[in-house]
């Protein structure tokens, strides 16, 4: 029976060429308008981690002077290199990590290859643990290479096809600013979006090349790329990444057993906080914060204000074709009520009118999901030329193309339900004396 529904559909469809063209046309606008923006909120808006992100936290600390103060405003994002230490060696979690940014060129000692500027991430060896990097070759370093200033580090799989081609390169070394470091882990590639554990170098920048100790890089007088506050006496003669220098630059993140321990974790935070007030290193009263990931992307807002409201209109668009195509559909179906009675009156049922006229509307649903599907994706290609830091991952995944095709079903049914339920009440006696 279903076959002879959509035998029946193509016949009307076909009877009226330029009026369902047009109820193709407004579905097909209004899918593609709504799944273009969609795609790209369902893009920045997704969990980088999401079988762990509950249990992950970023620690801010209020260690600034009086300057400027504000009860209950935000401590600055970073923490300053003694906290830091002095955190990650409590270590009250069951992770833990300290890390800050740079850029630097990275060699073969024999020369072989020029030197490639890397991304580059200093950090503790709880890094790759705490944030589930994939390894290709080797692994990562000890806690005891954190404190001896092990001369090793971690590449990227794309630095390890630039600097030794591919090869497994775990015990051979590299020259990072006319030192040796020993290779001890190679990555599988590794894409992490957002880049959730350091937003100050992009929200959408890509993972890092080049790790290393942090002691390590602070040995080697590595500088640093991305945020700084310093406040106060700032460097006091030195440099901003001194010890006890006053100034905010490290990302620090702690991995919890579980979301329950959060509160205990806090009170950690600010037992130390207030013992460092004490102690005369922090002025300001104690404002600590300790956000999970998706907390800390929606308080640095990552996901822009724009990219919500461009959302909700493609919606809206998407509402006002449906009506379209409703008045449509009401139209062509008050024009075949001669049809529909003589359907009637030959033994078909209120029940057979209904399901006809609903499949018609799924037929031109699936028209509009095609027809919604190429301009989405020419929306996506859009988006991706412009400026936008997230722009390159605009794309439309298995999960986003699945969703506009139900999408624009369900919008066609529910189009197709008041004049389905309107041909259905048509009375075949009346129809058939007026013809």
């Amino acid at each position: 029976m279903f076959l002879h529904y959509l035998d029946l559909a193509w016949r009307s469809i076909r009877a009226a060429r330029g009026l369902s063209a047009l109820m193709v046309l407004a579905l097909g606008l209004g899918i593609g308008a709504c799944m273009t923006t969609l795609t790209v909120y369902h893009v920045l808006s997704g969990d980088p981690i999401p079988h762990k992100s509950a249990r992950l936290f970023n620690v801010q600390l209020d260690a600034a002077d009086l300057a400027d103060w504000k009860p209950g405003a935000e401590p600055t994002f970073d923490l300053t290199r003694f906290d830091a230490t002095a955190l990650l060696r409590d270590r009250k979690g069951l992770r833990q990590a300290m890390s800050s940014g740079f850029n630097t060129a990275v060699s073969r000692p024999d020369g072989e290859v020029k030197p490639v500027f890397s991304s580059t991430r200093y950090t503790s060896a709880d890094f790759f643990a705490m944030f589930d990097a994939p390894w290709q070759h080797g692994g990562g370093w000890s806690a005891a290479d954190d404190e001896a200033e092990a001369r090793v580090a971690v590449i990227s799989a794309a630095l390890n096809d630039k600097l030794f081609d591919g090869a497994d390169s775990v015990g051979r070394e590299v020259i990072v600013r006319g030192q040796p470091l020993r290779i001890v882990g190679v990555l599988k590639p590794w894409k992490v979006q957002p880049h959730f554990w350091d937003l100050t170098l992009g929200s959408y920048t890509e993972t890092e090349d080049f790790y290393l100790p942090f002691s390590t890089a602070m040995a080697l007088r590595m500088g640093h790329w991305g945020n700084m506050d310093c406040w106060g006496r700032g460097a006091n003669g030195g440099t901003p990444q001194d010890l006890n220098a006053s100034c905010a630059w490290i990302q620090y993140w702690v991995e919890l057993a579980s979301p329950r321990d959060a509160a205990a974790y806090r009170d950690y935070l600010v037992a130390y906080a207030e013992a460092q007030r004490k102690a005369g290193r922090y002025e300001r009263p104690v404002n600590v914060r300790l956000r999970a990931v998706m907390d800390w992307l929606d308080a640095r807002k990552v996901l822009p204000a724009d990219v919500r409201l461009q959302t909700w209109l493609a919606f809206g668009f998407l509402a006002v074709c449906i009506v379209n195509m409703v008045g449509l559909l009401l139209a062509k179906t008050l024009h075949r009520s001669g049809e529909i009675g003589v359907r009637r009156a030959l033994g078909a049922t209120r029940g057979d009118i209904f399901r006809q006229f609903l499949v018609e509307a799924g037929v031109l649903g699936g028209a509009g999901a095609l027809l919604g599907l190429l301009l989405a994706l020419g929306g996506l290609w859009l988006v991706r030329q412009s400026p936008n830091g997230y722009a390159p991952l605009a794309e439309l995944d298995a999960p986003m193309l699945a969703l506009t095709l139900g999408l624009s079903l369900l919008a066609s049914l529910l189009a197709g339900l008041l004049p389905a339920w309107r041909a259905a009440l048509v009375t075949p006696a009346v129809q058939l004396k007026a013809q």
